[in-house]
């Protein structure tokens, strides 16, 4: 879960998700409504198939009469390996640890499969051995393996659930649920964060792929079969025992309905919405045994779900008798009017069993002892939440399995990735992808053709797999690290050449001889949670080179095939344009061969597997046409709910409009300068000491003193960075300055980084500081020791953002976000400045 991270600093355009079952706008009520209202503002009374074991009862209230408050607080809080090793574990035998979307054995976020077991082995040693006089009760591991355990290096990689909802087949995701659960027993960690019951309404919210549906029908009819595979059948003598292990529904709730498709938000809405369109999912889920809930970040009608005992206790304990654990998030806790990420009573008493506090743990640890001990936190409340964290390790036998090691599948490292598992991904791909163009039925294609893959997808296994991929954000790694995976090339070549074809990459698709047919990989780069929020669908608003491919190949006469990669459906009416065939393959995860399977015809002409996918969302027809959901008033995309082609439909799309709305807000990956351009409305600005910052108009301009002088520069492209000279006479500040004030806290809550590729043209002379503003605040951090660099040589640097708001920056209204100050000599070229996730330390702030 380790998060987050993804500036929005252009405004979301304000929207409200319509449902289905009414006009959303007629009902913005609390959800504490009049008496007379209560029969219909219930959640389902919903009977789960693992009832209560007065037996089991029995051993736990024997377990509770031993535990002192400190054994017991100690169960409810649950740190991130990056933050504890188990040496400090074992001072307070915490109930549970995770290893977030960046957290790994020894920091090394590639690190073996033997590494992940013996720490494993390691957490449990110390929640075991050596207590005198205290109760032995074994940790539980969280981690999230939300598309396969794919924090793995070597596991099999499913497709994200967008393209298993295009699947729509129930027993596929109970088979993925199967190959989870046992790659997870191999590393020893016996709980997943998953399955994502979200059923995103606006898809700019950068969860969207994580959802399998916009409507509730496929999330409700996935619920289930996703967690029998993992925990297995209740009633069964393989339910959570080797081989499986706890599940998690998740983001209790309204997650993907948040206005704007803001991560985090605020979903605002009728209870009517709530419960049955993003609720939907958790009645089966319940029904079928799921043992953890995970709240969500976000809030409802303007209240923190993490603070809301309305949603934790009285829809999810007593109105759908969940009686499993409730976790929080990655310190949601502390997003609770009144709390901090060290101190939450607020929380704990909505309801809440197990704070995730993946740093915060110590003081949170000590302060919710002396929170017990004063009353705040009632000796009651306590004992519950501990009850249902021992109900749910005595539910998956883990008092009696042994150290991790010792259980059935651990250390079978061959079982990562194993064939028959890598069958059941690559049958999700074909199952997955959705046809939307197919122009003179130029697919399938012949095997034996002299085939050109190009796109900077093509040989790119994670950029094909999406976000959750062995880092959070799925960035920062290639190739190599999935030992067990194929490319869509590799998939490709693979199947020309059994049918004495040929095929070549060309990323930039120039190859010497002309071929028959041209396959175009491409789409939107790997991200996670709000680094993928946007102000509209319109993909790659910046770098057209992929549709300058398409177009100069199609002018030629060679027919192209577009195979597009994305977490959402997007504007791509330009590249439809360009293209023969069009196939959405969302994010399809290791198994790359899947996409040739269903492209490409058997040797003898006839068709080896047919598309199969239809659209779990819909397909907009305008960049701005969000939130998109059928059933709602004025329902009109470019491709319906439901919609994909089979090789027996005419594929002719007529031709689209390309025309970007007026006034359409440019989309946004994080970027605050990039490929020479900055946002609309942004600016570079220079200041003199003293001086008002001035503007400045096109690539090039200077103080009035010429103290500071900027002009564009190449790196990859014409004037696409900027080189910047200071004379030495005095301060002076280069800056870029937003638009509008920009919020960054989410950014900063999740040990994100202001990161900048730069090259050093003549070495500073005297200080130089990497600076942020919100209203008169600067902060000025120490850079001059990374600036130290060999002159003509492109670096990075980051920042983490929690130094500029330990430094006094207000970031909920940043209005400079970037600025480099100095008073000596120095020359500079920037290029790629983002705010992104950056491997480095959150306390070192600058390097003097």
């Amino acid at each position: 879960m380790r998060r987050h991270g993804r500036w929005a600093g252009i405004a979301l355009l304000a929207t409200t998700a319509c449902a289905n079952v009414q006009d959303p706008g007629a009902l913005r009520a609390d959800l504490s409504l009049p008496a007379a209202a209560a029969d219909q503002a219930r959640w389902p009374a919903v009977r789960s198939r693992v009832a209560l074991d007065p037996t089991m009862e029995a051993r736990i209230d024997a377990l509770l009469a031993r535990m002192s408050v400190e054994e017991k607080v100690a169960q409810t809080i649950q740190p991130d390996i990056s933050s504890i090793t188990p040496e400090e574990y074992r001072r307070y035998r915490f109930g549970s640890i995770l290893a977030g979307g960046n957290s790994s054995p020894g920091g090394d976020e590639t690190a073996p499969a033997q590494e992940w077991l013996a720490l494993a082995d390691a957490f449990w040693d110390a929640s075991m051995e050596g207590l005198e006089g205290g109760v032995r009760i074994p940790v539980m591991w969280g981690i999230d393996a939300v598309h396969g355990h794919a924090n793995i290096v070597g596991a099999t990689i499913f497709p994200q659930n967008i393209g298993l909802g295009a699947a729509r087949n129930p027993e596929l995701i109970r088979r993925i649920g199967e190959v989870t659960a046992i790659e997870m027993a191999v590393t020893g960690i016996d709980w997943n964060f998953s399955p994502t019951l979200a059923v995103p309404r606006d898809a700019r919210w950068g969860r969207t792929y994580e959802g399998y549906s916009e409507d509730p029908e496929i999330v409700a009819l996935y619920a289930g079969p996703k967690i029998e595979g993992l925990q297995g059948r209740p009633g069964t003598g393989e339910f959570l025992r080797g081989g499986r292990v706890i599940a998690t529904a998740k983001h209790f709730v309204g997650d993907g309905g948040t206005e704007g498709g803001r991560d985090q938000g605020d979903f605002q809405g009728s209870f009517e919405e709530l419960r049955d369109v993003h609720g939907a999912g958790y009645p089966p889920a319940i029904e079928a045994g799921v043992q953890a809930i995970m709240a969500s970040f976000s809030s409802v009608n303007g209240d923190k779900v993490h603070g809301s005992h309305q949603l934790l206790t009285a829809a999810v304990r007593e109105q759908m008798g969940f009686d499993g654990l409730m976790v929080g998030d990655w310190n949601a806790h502390g997003q609770v009017p009144g709390c901090t990420n060290t101190s939450c009573p607020a929380s704990f008493n909505a309801g809440l069993d197990m704070f995730m506090a993946p740093d915060s743990w110590r003081d949170l640890y000590d302060n919710t002892v002396a929170q017990v001990r004063s009353g705040e936190i009632s000796q009651a409340r306590l004992d519950e939440a501990v009850r249902r964290i021992l109900r749910v390790k005595l539910r998956a036998g883990l008092f009696e399995a042994g150290r991790p090691s010792s259980r059935p599948y651990a250390g079978r490292f061959d079982l990562l990735g194993a064939p028959a598992h890598r069958a059941v991904a690559r049958q999700a791909v074909r199952e997955s992808m959705v046809l939307l163009k197919n122009e003179g039925s130029v697919l399938p294609l012949r095997p034996g053709m002299n085939v050109l893959v190009a796109g900077d997808g093509a040989h790119n296994i994670p950029k094909q797999s999406g976000g959750w991929t062995i880092t959070w954000q799925g960035t920062g790694i290639g190739n190599e690290h999935f030992p067990n995976g194929q490319s869509i090339y590799d998939g490709i070549r693979e199947t020309v050449a059994a049918a004495g074809g040929m095929a070549t990459l060309s990323v930039d698709g120039r190859i010497d001889g002309r071929p028959d047919v041209a396959i175009v990989v491409f789409g939107e780069e790997p991200y996670a949670e709000f680094v993928g929020d946007r102000p509209n669908l319109e993909f790659s608003p910046g770098d057209k080179s992929h549709l300058d491919l398409m177009r100069r190949l199609r002018a030629a006469g060679i027919p192209v095939v577009a195979v597009f990669l994305s977490g959402r459906p997007m504007w791509v009416n330009p590249e439809i344009n360009a293209s023969d065939a069009f196939v959405a393959a969302f994010l399809p995860g290791s198994e790359g061969g899947g996409v040739a399977d269903v492209l490409f015809a058997a040797a003898d002409g006839s068709v080896r597997h047919d598309f199969r996918g239809r659209l779990s969302f819909s397909w907009p027809r305008r960049a701005d046409q969000v939130p998109l959901n059928r059933g709602q008033p004025g329902y009109d995309p470019l491709f319906a709910y439901g919609h994909g082609l089979t090789y027996g439909q005419p594929g002719d799309v007529p031709r689209l409009p390309e025309d970007r709305p007026v006034g359409a807000p440019a989309g946004s990956d994080g970027v605050l300068f990039g490929r020479g351009s900055l946002p609309d409305g942004w600016s570079f600005a220079l200041a003199e000491e003293g001086g008002v910052a001035s503007p400045v108009s096109g690539n090039a301009g200077a103080t009035g003193s010429g103290r500071l002088r900027v002009a564009g520069t190449d790196r990859r492209a014409q004037e696409d960075a900027r080189s910047f000279t200071w004379d030495g006479n005095g301060p002076a500040s280069a800056q870029i300055r937003a638009a509008r004030p920009l919020d960054i806290s989410r950014e900063t809550n999740g040990e994100l980084s202001l990161a900048f590729e730069y090259r050093v043209e003549a070495p500073p002379t005297a200080p130089v500081a990497l600076g942020m503003q919100s209203g008169d605040v600067t902060a000025a951090l120490p850079v001059t020791g990374a600036l130290g660099a060999p002159a003509g040589e492109w670096r990075s640097f980051a920042m983490p953002l929690r130094c500029f708001a330990r430094a006094g920056v207000d970031m909920q209204r940043v209005t400079v976000p970037f600025s480099l100050t100095t008073a000596g000599r120095l020359a500079l070229s920037i290029s790629d400045v983002r705010i992104v996730s950056a491997q480095v330390p959150q306390d070192r702030c600058g390097q003097p």
